[in-house]
């Protein structure tokens, strides 16, 4: 069987960006018109996020304008063909491949809609070679960065000397709802930025970077009405369930153990845990769990802390921080994230 190994991971994030304590003003201005304890648990939801600063691909004053579904996914379409594009040439200019070389392409994304999806303008843009095979993602949410890493295995598995990118673009402030004083609206705007990632893997045979074990994911039973987003007249809107940590607390031996066991290790054997921030809770949640094992998630809480919750993108920037790490010959590592299904999916690294 021939090794699937990942052999680079880039990150690109949009030109606007503030930190925090700089939104919380706006926050207020928006919440005007609310309770004033209302408006006084938002700003607690903001300042206990755990995230410092966001980026956006559009000014944080035009996030807070009354503007159509139409107006924010244009904004969206144009911004994540930037976005892709700039990741993609950025990954291939570290791993020194050419865009031709590349013989699958999978694109990520659930914060807006197009079609023909990104991956149809990357291959024009980039001049990719005409039989690529594409595959977009688009309703996996913050899964689905793990979901591109398990179908890119999956593809180079069953075809040696072979290239594959995954190219996860988000924009969560695309989605959000000025009209929707929701619990689960004020949470996501709290947690949630934007960004994109690129992770080029290949089944030729390289030695560098740390090869795919396997790939899997872990349905939660009853639980579609847990996470993801609603359809209405003024575009995406949120749904968050307040018992997701709980829930993935509940589930979390069932996803971890038999998974790895599958593979021949355990967790003893696991050294590095690459883990999608969901959000504090989650982090907390998934830290307590992990940490009678005597692990930690330093890099997880430390991307929330310094870009929010990229939807998609965000594991694949934790995975970018190990990938420049001086890492033991095999050593391994397991990549999580969680999303709407409500799953979980999990993929086993070895360096």
């Amino acid at each position: 069987m021939n090794e699937v190994r990942v052999a680079a991971v880039a990150k690109e994030l949009p030109p606007y960006s503030r930190k925090t304590e700089d939104i919380i003003p706006l926050v207020e201005t928006w919440l005007g018109d609310q309770d004033e304890r209302y408006r006084r648990k938002v700003i607690k939801i903001f300042e206990g996020a755990a995230v410092d600063e966001r980026y956006s691909i559009m000014s944080p004053e035009e996030v807070f304008t009354m503007t159509s579904f139409e107006d924010k996914n244009a904004i969206y379409v144009r911004e994540a063909k930037k976005l892709g594009k700039s990741v993609l040439q950025k990954a291939l200019t570290k791993s020194d491949w050419s865009a031709v070389s590349l013989d699958y392409i999978i694109t990520v994304s659930c914060t807006g809609i197009m079609i023909p999806s990104l991956d149809a303008y990357l291959i024009e843009d980039l001049g990719l070679k005409q039989d690529v095979v594409r595959l977009p993602v688009t309703e996996m949410g913050c899964a689905a960065g793990v979901s591109g890493l398990i179908y890119a295995h999956n593809f180079l598995k069953s075809n040696p000397g072979k290239r594959a990118a995954v190219v996860a673009v988000e924009s969560p402030t695309a989605t959000f709802q000025l009209n929707d004083f929701s619990m689960a609206n004020m949470v996501s705007a709290a947690i949630f930025g934007d960004g994109a990632a690129c992770v080029l893997l290949s089944s030729e045979e390289i030695s560098n970077g740390p090869k795919i074990i396997g790939g899997g994911m872990y349905h939660f039973p009853e639980a579609t009405h847990m996470m993801g987003f609603d359809l209405t007249n003024h575009g995406l809107k949120m749904v968050l369930d307040i018992a997701v940590p709980e829930t993935i607390s509940e589930h979390f031996p069932d996803i971890v153990h038999p998974f790895l066991e599958k593979y021949g290790t355990s967790i003893d054997k696991i050294e590095h845990l690459i883990f999608h921030p969901g959000g504090r809770k989650i982090v907390q949640t998934v830290e307590a769990l992990f940490g009678t094992m005597d692990k930690n998630i330093d890099d997880t809480r430390e991307v929330l802390r310094a870009y929010g919750n990229m939807s998609s993108a965000t594991v694949l920037y934790v995975l970018e921080r190990f990938l420049e790490k001086e890492i033991k010959e095999g050593e391994q590592g397991l990549v999580l994230s969680f999303g709407p299904g409500f799953s979980a999916q999990r993929v086993l690294l070895e360096w």
